[in-house]
């Protein structure tokens, strides 16, 4: 099935998503690797609310014109990287949509079923397509402290996708036959 939505989706929505179902997204996502996951996870609190963005798993490559930044290039890192902490970061942070490539473990999995969420691939390669999606960059933080392809940006998209479900709420995943 192909599905669009706003974000933040519903939980409702979110029980509806199976494995292998095609995602469009309109609203903010944020991007955060490995280095902005251990210092949102650090902090006490953060200047922004994550539960209502889509968690996107990017180094972006950014271009500042003017007084703004744009996205030139916007493709997804390899999502293992952030098994370590992606359960905690979704529990902490009560997200709901995960964006990234090649796939998490089975403590992301568990959490995924436990605060319903899902993790949803996009291919490698594609990060000018990914960077056409995103109509603007609302705001960035920790850039001086990660630099670029660390720093959390917020990003309004329009259609953002396709994107396959590749775990869902439900505990199926298209990494393992369960």
């Amino acid at each position: 099935m192909e599905y669009r939505f706003t974000l933040p989706i519903k939980p409702e929505d979110i029980k509806k998503l199976k494995v292998g179902d095609i995602l469009y997204v309109t609203g903010k996502i944020f991007t955060a690797r490995d280095e902005a996951h251990h210092l949102m996870l650090e902090k006490k609190s953060i200047p922004f609310d994550p539960s209502d963005m889509g968690l996107f798993h990017c180094g972006p490559l950014m271009k500042k014109v003017g007084d703004r930044w744009e996205v030139v290039s916007a493709g997804p890192t390899t999502s293992s990287r952030m098994e370590i902490f992606e359960d905690k970061f979704i529990e902490k942070f009560k997200i709901n949509l995960i964006i990234g490539k090649g796939g998490m473990g089975k403590n992301t999995q568990k959490a995924l079923q436990k605060y319903i969420c899902i993790y949803a691939s996009y291919t490698g390669g594609a990060g000018a397509l990914a960077a056409e999606k995103a109509e603007e960059v609302e705001n960035v933080f920790w850039l001086d402290e990660l630099g670029m392809p660390e720093a959390v940006w917020i990003m309004r998209v329009k259609e953002f996708g396709p994107l396959v479900i590749a775990m869902d709420s439900h505990g199926k995943s298209i990494f393992n036959r369960n």
